[in-house]
């Protein structure tokens, strides 16, 4: 939906307006505090709702700016100052109108519950050897690197080192606001081209790396039966100091209906390894039910953004030409550098304006 379509968007500003009224009334009431999990939601709720209302009441004295400058400008001489002045006014009155436009369309369509959520990032080496595992060391660096300038907070939950600095696989967590809504486009195959550091003969090698990006799943999302678990401790094994590797701290888990195994060794406490591959199991459980409901509707969209299916090659890094591409949206940028530095909001923002396109596909404007 383009910003200059003709669209009434007042009678959903309206929406914004009467939902908040309702939302306010709610939380005086004392009794929603009895139920702490609800009064939450409808804080944020009350939260989301106070910006849109806000951005309702700029986008409608735009639209009102708008009128009167495209008024003056008929009714002054072309080539009179004031009309010189309306055009600029209209100008840029037009660009805060698209802005502003684009916000209330993302209010209408209501927001992913998981978009708040922490995130379970699990990045492994594909094909390519060594130089795969190089390249997934360069993708965590990336993520590492985006959560900082986000000021988001990373912990390593479990890690394989490879030869040369790389890694087999690494899972982590990101915490913050909105790492899931913004970091779920990442999940699939990222293929990598370049000259690797042990090719004496200068040719380009092409390598690929999975990412899954999992929503931390709670305890209320996915219910773990005793007797569906075989849980057993290790000795952790690899970097990490003597201390590491002298104490059974490692914790594997094995999900008996699913035969999925999930292996936390981070930690020199093997509780707190256990609580971890709890969290990650109920996550990956999570995700397979959403893909399993996802498939549902696949027939009826053609495209499909952030699924996270991994035999999808989403991106492709081609470091001879400077050149990152994400085949999901045909976006070609020629600054690589910037991107595998953390630099990743020009790719993302493109990502998250098509899935809102798609989803407003669905909706009566």
């Amino acid at each position: 939906m383009a910003s200059g379509d003709l669209v009434d968007y007042r009678p959903f500003i309206q929406k914004f307006n009467s939902r908040l009224a309702e939302v306010e009334h709610a939380l005086s009431e004392a009794s929603v505090f009895n139920n702490p999990q609800r009064a939450q939601e409808l804080a944020r709720e009350y939260s989301r709702l106070k910006d849109l209302v806000a951005i309702g009441h700029q986008f409608n004295k735009v639209q009102e700016d708008l009128a009167a400058n495209r008024a003056l400008l008929q009714s002054e001489p072309a080539d009179s100052e004031m009309a010189q002045l309306a055009k600029e006014e209209i100008a840029h009155l037009e660009k805060r109108e698209g802005t502003l436009a684009l916000e209330v369309q993302r209010g209408i369509i209501p927001p992913d519950p998981a978009d708040s959520r922490n995130t379970i990032i699990e990045i492994r080496a594909g094909a390519g050897g060594m130089e795969s595992a190089l390249f997934a060391a360069d993708l965590y660096r990336m993520y590492t690197r985006y959560a900082d300038a986000q000021h988001w907070k990373i912990e390593v939950l479990d890690s394989s080192p490879s030869d040369l600095g790389g890694f087999k696989e690494v899972i982590f967590t990101v915490s913050g606001t909105d790492v899931y809504k913004r970091l779920k486009y990442e999940s699939g195959v990222h293929r990598v081209q370049r000259v690797p550091a042990t090719e004496a003969q200068g040719r380009i090698h092409t390598s690929t790396t999975t990412v899954a990006v999992l929503p931390e799943a709670q305890e209320v999302d996915i219910e773990l039966k005793p007797d569906d678990l075989e849980i057993s401790v290790c000795r952790a094994s690899g970097p990490g100091g003597q201390g590491v590797n002298t104490t059974d701290s490692a914790v594997q888990i094995v999900h008996k209906p699913t035969g999925m195994i999930v292996r936390c060794a981070d930690q020199r406490s093997q509780m707190k390894n256990k609580a971890r591959a709890l969290t990650v199991l109920r996550s990956r459980l999570l995700e397979a039910r959403v893909a399993e409901e996802n498939a549902k509707y696949a027939a009826q969209r053609k495209a499909q953004v952030g699924t996270g299916e991994r035999n999808e090659r989403i991106r492709t890094y081609n470091f001879p030409q400077n050149r990152v591409t994400d085949h999901r949206i045909e976006l070609t940028l020629y600054n690589l550098p910037a991107v595998i530095d953390g630099d990743l909001d020009p790719i993302i923002e493109p990502l998250m304006a098509d899935d809102l396109k798609q989803r407003l596909a669905g909706v009566q404007l």
